[in-house]
């Protein structure tokens, strides 16, 4: 693994695998967190602030919730703690909401020039029952580990869950952008998370403007204001979730304006799922090949391509507040993901002596070679001397997913268009069944038959794991989890009940949390340890 030293001296990815020209020079930074604890204390209370002043660890302290006729609590990373005190009042409730700024009609206020949060909840009459008072923290220091992605000039899409870091990183992105770089950068304020509340922005995004969201719905026509009017060379972004947004952000990086942005979504596979985002990083259509072009290709004939030039240079998927995963030239990764070779991004880590571990971009030496049966073999594929080159004949199976099988396990196999031609057939559990005239005559021939549960990628790696006994380097719930989402992409396609393999009951539970994401239903069926989930169409 390279290292990337942040300690005064110059850094470089050390290792063959390190292209010098993404080799650049980073000041030591020291990561700082300033919260401004004080300003939200005066707004509460007396008696909850002086319980809250007589805790041990307030530098912990996430929020202090307020609810009518319950008593007070404060809310830490690790738990949660009673305040010693009487039951909240609606005079409590008023006293703060007097002290804040107005409540907009997402019911979020803040304290001008500090990033702290106050939200309401409201009875039906209107009136607030309850206040969830969040401390807001300003992290200085944290942006070094991509730096040089930021200054590169490339627009910047964030992902991750919440609470992972990506509001931190929009906003010291912003101040160094602005202060350290002389750019011109206007940050769009949906919620007042970046900027924080009032008129007067915090200081934490440095020298850069802020234009505040009148409400949610209206965040794609500030954003189409904010070029229009202010001429900006940078647009910071925090949430884009509809199609209305994704449009405006196209409209603006071709226009020539740095964008750097956040969306919903963990990963780069997740947002190329959701048909309201994926235009984000080109989109996806399929596409009718000729017979000529199929053949040359070793694919069906309609195939999934990327329909338009990703509107993001780099997607950046924050894994944890010290890992973060990098694709850079998202045209390129899109492309072989459709091609059905997984993304393997740069991989960066944040050491515990303040450096940063750089692992490159891991593609592998077949990426860019030809595909299907006439390709050749590459020289390390890991084929064994005397080990027989299969030919598969599918039937009822999706052709693009056993290639895709074939190619990420790397296993002496190609697929064949007529029967004739095969030394194996493989088909689905419901085709045995039926027994249909092309099945009995491989029967006929003696052509041995392998069953699938289910026309997924997953159970296809499984049947080639077993013909060519190849290890499993997949842990049982990271695979359990990738089958479920190749069950839900042939059950939106086909719309057919997919069953999936047996596993535990806490796997189980994680497979349907995962479908229940994508609006469908499921079930689990069968008694231990055979018993396993089935995902049904809308």
């Amino acid at each position: 693994m390279a290292t990337l030293r942040t300690h005064g001296h110059p850094w470089r990815r050390t290792g063959a695998d390190s292209p010098p020209e993404r080799v650049r020079a980073l000041a030591s930074r020291q990561i700082s967190i300033t919260d401004d604890l004080e300003a939200l204390l005066a707004v509460l209370p007396p008696h909850i602030r002086e319980a809250v002043e007589r805790l041990d660890r307030r530098d912990t302290l996430l929020e202090v919730v307020m609810d009518l006729g319950r008593v007070p609590e404060a809310r830490f990373t690790d738990g949660t703690q009673v305040l010693p005190v009487r039951e909240v009042t609606r005079e409590d409730l008023a006293y703060v909401a007097q002290r804040v700024g107005r409540f907009g009609k997402d019911n979020r206020a803040g304290i001008e020039r500090t990033l702290h949060r106050i939200s309401a909840i409201r009875n039906r009459m209107g009136e607030i029952v309850g206040l969830t008072c969040r401390v807001g923290r300003a992290v200085y220091g944290t942006v070094d580990i991509v730096r040089d992605v930021i200054e590169a000039g490339e627009s910047i899409l964030l992902l991750g869950r919440p609470g992972v870091g990506k509001t931190t990183l929009l906003r010291e992105a912003a101040r160094v952008l602005a202060d350290e770089l002389g750019k011109r950068v206007v940050v769009v304020d949906t919620s007042n998370e970046i900027a924080g509340d009032g008129d007067i922005p915090h200081p934490g995004i440095g020298r850069a403007r802020r234009m505040q969201v009148p409400e949610p719905s209206l965040q794609h026509a500030v954003m189409i204001e904010a070029v229009e009017n202010h001429m900006p060379e940078v647009i910071v972004i925090d949430e884009i979730g509809t199609e209305a947004e994704a449009l405006a952000a196209r409209t603006i990086a071709e226009r020539g304006v740095q964008l750097i942005a956040t969306a919903h979504g963990n990963t780069l596979d997740n947002l190329l799922q959701n048909p309201t985002l994926c235009d984000l990083v080109g989109g996806i259509q399929a596409v009718t090949l000729s017979d000529e072009e199929a053949r040359r290709r070793g694919t069906q004939k309609t195939v999934l391509e990327r329909k338009a030039p990703p509107t993001f240079d780099v997607v950046i998927e924050i894994q944890e507040k010290d890992k973060l995963a990098v694709h850079h030239n998202v045209a390129e990764v899109v492309d072989r993901f459709l091609r059905g070779i997984p993304p393997r991004p740069e991989v960066r880590v944040r050491t515990t002596e303040g450096g940063v571990e750089i692992q490159p971009s891991q593609v592998r030496v077949d990426t860019f070679a030809p595909q299907g049966p006439f390709a050749a073999q590459p020289p390390d594929s890991g084929e064994r001397p005397g080990r027989k080159v299969l030919r598969i004949y599918p039937y009822a199976v999706s052709r693009n997913r056993l290639e895709r099988a074939i190619r990420e396990l790397r296993v002496p196999a190609y697929v064949v268009d007529h029967l004739e031609e095969a030394d194996l057939v493989v088909t689905v559990k419901s085709q045995e069944k039926r027994q249909p005239k092309r099945l009995r005559d491989a029967q006929l021939r003696g052509m041995p038959l392998h069953v699938v549960r289910s026309n997924t990628v997953t159970q296809l790696e499984a049947f080639l794991r077993s013909l060519f006994d190849v290890g499993d380097y997949l842990d049982d719930q990271e695979a359990a989890l990738r089958e479920v989402e190749d069950a839900i992409r042939e059950v939106l396609e086909e719309a057919q009940p997919v069953e999936l393999s047996p596993q535990n009951a806490y796997i189980r539970r994680l497979q349907h949390q995962l479908v229940q994401r994508y609006g469908l239903s499921s079930e689990s069926k069968g008694e231990e340890p055979f018993r396993r989930v089935v995902i049904y169409p809308r």
